[in-house]
């Protein structure tokens, strides 16, 4: 039997009853992109039910309506955890809660703390940094490039996650190099608990700066096991796909596939259904382009055709995959191109299970309501499976 579970990074669908507290009243990733797009264009989710939760999350999406029958089991998410960054939102759908946020730096200059400024200069030999404030990546690298090209001091900044990101020119600093900077920024940032470092590799010459395909991010230790132990430890083969062996570091992971950018997860994600093993595999995708080159870059457009593309490929996906078989469809966190801002909105994710050969439901049915927190989506994954679900979280059905 094989589970694959495609996180569809922050594809929100609402905000949450405390979007007050992270000022993100308002926010609405799935709707915001229908209304500036005019209507999507997402049959397969519709078909799933996404349209039946954007209507149990208060508005519909454009183009989107809810169905009368379902090809899936649907529902909405609340995390549970203070925060909205990747590592919150993916660990906790892994069964993690955490009790507090991570901490982010202020936003302006100077955003780090001064001895941590200068213990990474010393242990890295480096002639001095650059930024030292929260920032768009493509902006900050546009607009201090030259001067580090110069200088050959790493651009280093944060954003509204907690986040310590490094960006260097691969002409000053090959790729290698620069993971070791961040190797040693992880360690000194472990002290405060900063929740990710991430390498920002660029190229090109001013004017026409581009960041490469090599970005990494190291996540600080995990508190515990998750999903991911629970099915290993239970005989199940666990893969990863994309950044996830990055967000959970590498725990629990049978094999770790860093493939970069939507296309190559795609690609990967259809080998791996195409396989035929003998036992029972897990398969945890992340998608990145939406959140990295769309939400944060505030186009609509494009993380709309980002989410068709995934559409898309998801009839082709089932193709390969056998009787019993389920695909998971679901979001970290949100990022709605169309609210104030750059960074992540806390909101509701959507929830659809599809159990491969399963009928059409209908929408009453197929509702498995708003959950409370994104840990029931790890229990009921080990259910699937046939075990007893450790960790938090409460499963839900996932056929009728």
């Amino acid at each position: 039997m094989k589970v694959i579970l495609l996180v569809i990074d922050s594809f929100g669908i609402g905000a949450l009853p405390d979007a007050s507290d992270y000022g993100d009243v308002g926010s609405n990733t799935a709707v915001g992109i229908g209304k500036a797009v005019g209507a999507v264009q997402w049959p397969n989710l519709q078909a799933m039910g996404l349209g039946n939760i954007a209507e149990m999350t208060g508005e519909l999406i454009p183009g989107c309506p809810p169905a009368e029958k379902t090809t899936a089991v649907f529902g909405a998410m609340r995390g549970r955890s203070p925060g909205k960054d990747t590592t919150t939102g993916h660990w906790e759908m892994a069964g993690i809660v955490l009790d507090k946020a991570f901490p982010v730096f202020p936003g302006d200059y100077p955003s780090f703390p001064e001895e941590l400024v200068n213990d990474f200069i010393s242990e890295t030999g480096v002639p001095g940094i650059l930024g030292n404030k929260a920032a768009s990546g493509t902006t900050i690298i546009g607009e201090l490039g030259s001067e580090h090209i110069e200088s050959r001091k790493p651009i280093c900044y944060t954003s509204a996650d907690s986040v310590f990101q490094i960006a260097t020119h691969t002409e000053i600093y090959p790729v290698t190099e620069l993971y070791k900077l961040c190797e040693t920024a992880r360690k000194l940032c472990d002290t405060y608990n900063v929740g990710r470092v991430i390498a920002r590799p660029f190229e090109g010459r001013p004017e026409n700066f581009k960041r490469t395909s090599d970005r990494h991010d190291w996540s600080i230790e995990l508190p515990g096991k998750t999903l991911l132990d629970f099915l290993k430890d239970g005989g199940v083969e666990t893969v990863a796909v994309g950044k996830i062996g990055s967000i959970f570091l590498e725990q629990g992971i049978d094999v770790s596939h860093h493939d970069t950018g939507n296309e190559a997860c795609i690609r990967r994600t259809l080998e791996l259904a195409r396989e035929k093993t003998d036992g029972d595999r897990f398969i945890f995708v992340n998608l990145v382009d939406t959140d990295m080159i769309y939400g944060h870059r505030r186009d609509p457009q494009g993380y709309h055709d980002a989410v068709a593309r995934i559409d898309a490929f998801l009839p082709e996906l089932e193709s390969l995959m056998d009787e019993g078989d389920i695909i998971v469809i679901t979001g970290d966190h949100g990022c709605d191109p169309t609210f104030k801002g750059t960074d992540h909105t806390r909101e509701h994710v959507p929830v659809l299970v599809k159990t491969v050969g399963s009928g059409l439901r209908s929408a009453e049915k197929g509702s498995v309501g708003i959950r409370e927190s994104f840990t029931d989506l790890s229990v009921t994954i080990q259910s699937a499976f046939g075990k007893a679900p450790a960790g938090e979280g409460m499963p839900f059905r996932i056929v009728n």
